[in-house]
This record gives C-alpha cells, structure tokens and sequence, in this order.
C-alpha cells in the first residue's frame, strides 16, 4: 500500500506539471495569434503538438508484459482511473456531437444527458465491483467462466466486437472532420491521418499506454471544452459559469423563438420548401421515366451553358449535377427520398427549445415521449454493459478502489454533461440573434469555411438576398466546433476546441480498439485457438488485428454512414441487448446457465439488429416499420427485455449450473475482501 500511496503522489505531482505546462502553451498561442500568427498555423500546432504528447507517453508506456498490456498492471489509482474512464467515457458523441444534439432537440436531447448519467448507478451498483472481483482480463473471460465454456464466450467475442467497432467507426469519423477542417486536408485523407494517433498508443503499450494517455486527454478535452462557453457566458450575461445563467438566456431564446417563427418571411421560405419536397414526391412516384427525364434535362444544360460562352463556375455547376444524378432508379429513390425528407424538415418551424415533448396531436407527443424514455433506458443501460468501460475497472488495485474509480469517473464526466446544454443554449442565441436575418453577401468568414466541408450549408431559396432560419442547415456534429468562431472569439479557441474533440475522439478509440484486438487475440485465438501461445506471440496477434481492425474502421468512417451520435447510440443498443442481460443474471441469479445465456444474448441481439435492419434507411429501412413509432437509434429497447425473458425461460427448461460454477457466484458476490487467483 505504501508503493502504491507513493506512486499515486507521483502521479498527481506529473500531470499537475503537465497540466499548468499546457495552460502555458495555449497562453503563448493566444500571444502569438495577437502578434499575427495566421488561424492555419495555429490549427495545425494545436492539432500536430496535442498528437505529439500523446505518442511521447505511448512511447514511454511500452510493455510486453500481458498483465500491463491488457490491465495496465492492475495498480491505476481510482482517481486516476475514474479520468481515463471519463476520457475513455466522452467519445466524439459526447465532446462533439451531444451538444449539437442539445441543440436542435432541445428538452428531447436531455435523454442523453439522463441515460449516461445514469448508466454509472448501475456500473457502480451492479457490475463494476463484481467483476473486479473476478479478475481476469475481458468481459469474454467472465461470460465462459460464468456460463461454463466457449459458446457464450464466443457470443460474447462477436457482439464486443460488433458494438465496439460501430462505435470506433464513430470515433475515427470525428477524427477526419476535425482533421479535415483544421488542417485543410480533404475528409477522406484526414480519417487515416488521425489513424496513426489512434494507433500509436494502443499499439506500443496496450491498456498501460492507453491509461496514462487517457489522463493526459482528459486534461486537454476539459479545459477545451469549458473555456468557449465560460467566455461566450461572460459575454452575454456578465458572469462567466454558463452552468448557473444559461436559465435565463433559455428564457430570452423563448422570445427570440416566437418572433422568429412569426416572420413572415420565414413562413414564405418554409412554403417553398413543401413545394420542392411535393416535387421531389412527384419524381419518386414516376420513376423510372422521371430519372430519365431528368438526365435530359441535365445534359441539355450543360450543352446551353458551354455554347453560350457561361462562367466556368456555373459550367462546372452543372457538370456536377449531372455526374451527381442518381445512376438507377432504385438509387434516385433513396436519395431524393432523402431530400424530400430533408426539405420537409425545412418546410416548419423547429420545435422550441425548451418545450418537452414536441407535437401538434396527442399521438405525436406520446411518440416523443416514448423514445425518450426508450432512449434514456437504452443508453443508461448499453453504458453499464459496454465493454470497453467495463473492463477499465479491471486495472484498480482493489474492489474497494473499483467502487471509488466510479464515483470519480461520474464526477469527472459530470464537469462535461452539466455544460452541455449551456452550450447548446448559448449557441443558439448566438445564431439567431446576430446570424439570421443578416445580409448573405456579409456573411461571416467561418460560413464559406465551413461550406467546404459540406457541414453548413446555405440557401437563399426566395432570393432575397437575407438570411432566414429555414434556409442555414449546419451539422449536428459541426456545432461544437463553430461555437469558438459563431461568438467571434479568437481563433486560438478554436484550435482549443478541436484539440479536446481529437482527444476526445482519441482516448475513446484506442479503448474501443483494445477491446476488439484483446477480444480476438485473448478470448478467440488464446483461450480456444492456442492455450500454449507463448506471451510474445499473444501479443503479436493482438497487434496485428488492432492494425487490421483500425485500418477497416477508418475505411468505413471515410464513407460517412451517419451522424456520430446516431452510431455510438447504435453500439448502445447492441451492447445492452448482448451484455446486460447476461452480466447482471451471470452476477445475481446462480440458476442462469450457459444455454440460457447464450439463447437470451443471441436473441435480445437478434432482435436489435433485426430492428435497425427495418427502420434505418441505410439498410433500406423505414420508419413506416417501427414498432410504437420508436427511433432506430433506440432498438435495443426491445432486445434487452427479450434476453432477460429468454435467459430466464431456458435456464429453468435446462439442467441447473455446476457446483462449482454457484460458488464463483458466491466468491463474486461475498465482500470478503479477497482476490480471485487464476
């Protein structure tokens, strides 16, 4: 204990001096951006220094010892480890795309705010301590201890490895957009270039690396994240804790909604908008003839535009419509269906801000009702089954430090939740008091910046030269990182910004990436492939399939499946409807046994991806197939229940577990104070 007492103080002595060095250094950027040091430059030091920092560590953290590699040695101290599990916590969805979220939702939003929250009562109640515990390295190793041999091993490998990669595809997603906006690269190229930070932490040192790595981020993404909207709170209201004010700018925004959404102006532009979206209606309905008709149309522009000696920009224009327009009919059907949906969403007035549960029929408020509890019950529970979180508990020295390494990864991650709708809020007075109704031509610089990257989007559909509401469209996930340039404040906070959305994004990746190689290499190729595995060859395989798996990630980001709040709430839902259910019976019910386990983790995931399969439109899907009109995002709503239900039902038709299985649940459970020896 006096090791580990003075290692701890060690610790706290190295990041307070890593933490004051890197005030400093935003202090000397501030003073070089007033001595004229260009945005472009800045972006890139913040980005290129930040990515430095956390190589040098992963550098110094190398090991090929297994316990470090895969439990950072077992000896994190919970203060330590509740930051890393809060940087490992606050992926991109949380740094970038929650208070985007916020945002456009509103009141709906907070389901997120709620269901994450919350989802560390049910780590610390139910999980945590319990598997600490049992010991061993991965959620695998629990599920075929506990469930007696490799089928739920194997479900268990195949559903980590299905929730971690949706969420690390999200994560490599959020990389390549601040790379691509920071650093002046296109979006593609700035997915694999953020890779090589990713990869080399997790890479040279495993969980070891990572841990310390996450400490640092931790730091970084914080400060990045509250001092934007400490300062946009200091200069609309006077005092800078935009926890406590934004109420009342909440209350200013109301009125600024009411006289926003009577202009009638906006009523013109939102006409409009139905008008193109019957019109898009009609060109679906007489497909095929209407993609032909349309290609003709095209070419003949393009044709009229060459002869009649046009700019080159309205050519080029044209040319890339036509290369845009859909090949097949199939292809024209979801993608004006898109834009049709699209400019339905434009054709009304966004909801207010603080309204709960939004709608003009009672069947339409019930509906937001309805995902909103089934969204806070899917993320409260997915966050108290994902693996990668769980498993940081794992590297505490003991269960007692387990139980305090949750209470301080809530107390860490709440500094982020309790700010977000202030951000939310303050951004959205910014807009719609100094961006809409301003002249198009006199437009803000970031706007045309922004533009490039296909993340805001401007119309001036009725022509008149004005900005209206329904005609600025900005990415959910862009919001966060314009809110530096929206106030006006110096560029060097938005280089801070994106620096705490690389961490951010970084720390949760390497994670998520550890979870897949360990689940390959240890729980596939070791405990059933190769049991005499020598350690170096465990840890070449692990190596080897984190670079396939990362490389195969970034690959899939590059193609922009969806937002990154949709995808990481997607890996919720398969890791609640996989793991939940058979984790808390595994720990609290001894008469669960393997064929129950592995028919209720087959079914409540079953279930969930059968549900997606129906409702997304990226598999094809639609809503018009939804069960009680619950979102997508939400569909392990339905397979959390079905695998409690199916656990339960088959264990009771089967042969009870052994003996010797009921008293690992014993030891798991006695607060005996003891530590498993495997």
């Amino acid at each position: 204990m006096t090791s580990l007492a003075a290692f701890s103080r060690r610790l706290r002595r190295y990041y307070l001096l890593y933490s004051l060095g890197f005030v400093a250094f935003v202090g000397l950027l501030a003073v070089a951006e007033r001595f004229g040091l260009t945005p472009h430059w800045i972006g890139q030091i913040f980005l290129f220094a930040t990515i430095a920092i956390y190589a040098s560590i992963g550098v110094m953290s190398r090991t090929s010892d297994v316990s470090e590699y895969y439990v950072a040695g077992r000896r994190v101290p919970a203060m330590f480890n509740g930051m890393a599990t809060a940087a490992d916590w606050m992926s991109a969805a949380s740094f970038i795309g929650l208070a985007g979220t916020l945002y456009y939702a509103g009141f709906e939003g907070l389901a997120f705010v709620v269901g994450w929250t919350g989802g560390y009562v049910l780590v610390a109640i139910l999980l945590a301590p319990y598997l600490r515990k049992f010991g061993q390295f991965t959620i695998p190793d629990f599920l075929g201890a506990r469930y007696e041999g490799h089928f739920a091993r194997v479900v268990g490998v195949f559903a980590g490895v299905l929730a971690s990669f949706v969420y690390v595809v999200a994560q490599i997603y959020g990389v390549g957009l601040i790379t691509s906006r920071f650093i002046g690269i296109e979006f593609e190229i700035g997915v694999f270039v953020g890779l090589a930070g990713v990869l080399v932490c997790s890479f040279l040192g495993g969980m070891r690396a990572v841990t310390w790595t996450q400490v640092a981020q931790y730091v970084i993404l914080i400060v990045a994240y509250l001092v934007p909207v400490t300062i946009l709170s200091y200069k609309v209201t006077g005092v800078p804790v935009p926890q406590v004010v934004y109420g009342r700018v909440l209350q200013d925004l109301g009125v600024k909604e009411l006289e926003l959404f009577s202009e009638p102006r906006e009523n013109a532009v939102h006409a409009q908008f139905r008008a193109r979206a019957d019109e898009y209606a009609r060109k679906i309905v007489d497909l095929p003839e209407s993609l032909a008709a349309e290609r003709v149309v095209q070419i003949r522009r393009v044709n009229e535009l060459r002869t009649s000696g046009a700019p080159a920009r309205e050519i080029a224009a044209a040319e890339r419509a036509l290369r845009d327009l859909p090949r097949t009919p199939d292809e024209a059907r979801l993608k004006w269906e898109r834009v049709r949906q699209e400019s339905l969403a434009r054709s009304v007035n966004p909801a207010a801000h603080a309204e709960a549960f939004p709608g003009t029929e009672p069947q339409s408020k019930a509906s937001e009702r309805n995902n909103f509890i089934a969204l806070s019950f899917v993320l409260m529970v997915g966050t108290a089954a994902l693996p990668h979180i769980l498993t940081r508990y794992y590297t505490t020295p003991t269960v007692r430090e387990a139980r305090h390494s949750v209470f301080w990864s809530l107390f860490f991650i709440s500094l982020l939740y309790l700010t977000a709708p202030a951000y939310a809020v303050f951004a959205k007075w910014e807009v719609y008091s100094n961006l809409v109704g301003s002249s198009i031509a006199t437009l803000p610089h970031w706007v045309a910046s922004w533009a490039r990257t296909g993340l805001v989007r401007v119309e001036d559909i009725n022509g008149d030269g004005i900005l209206q509401l329904a005609e600025l469209s900005i990415n959910s996930d862009a919001i966060l990182l314009l809110v530096p340039e929206i106030a006006g404040l110096p560029y060097v906070v938005s280089g801070l910004v994106a620096a705490g959305g690389l961490a951010a994004a970084l720390s949760t990746a390497d994670g998520l990436l550890l979870t897949i190689s360990h689940a390959l290499s240890h729980d596939l190729y070791y405990q059933m492939v190769n049991p005499n595995a020598s350690t170096q060859r465990r840890l070449v395989i692990t190596k080897s399939q984190l670079l396939v798996v990362a490389v195969v990630a970034a690959w899939v980001a590059s193609m922009r499946p969806d937002s990154i709040l949709f995808m990481v709430g997607l890996a919720f839902s398969i890791a609640a409807s996989a793991f939940f259910p058979a984790l808390v019976l595994g720990i609290f019910w001894k008469r669960a046994n393997k064929w129950g386990a592995v028919a209720g983790m087959v079914a409540g995931l079953g279930v969930t991806l059968f549900y997606i399969a129906r409702t997304h439109t990226f598999f094809g899907g639609s809503m018009e197939a939804a069960w009680l009109d619950i979102n997508p995002i939400s569909c392990g709503v339905f397979g959390v229940p079905v695998g409690f239900i199916v656990i339960a039902v088959v264990s009771l038709l089967t042969p009870p577990p052994s003996a010797e299985v009921q008293a690992l649940v014993d030891f798991v459970r006695l607060p005996d104070g003891q530590e498993v020896r495997r």
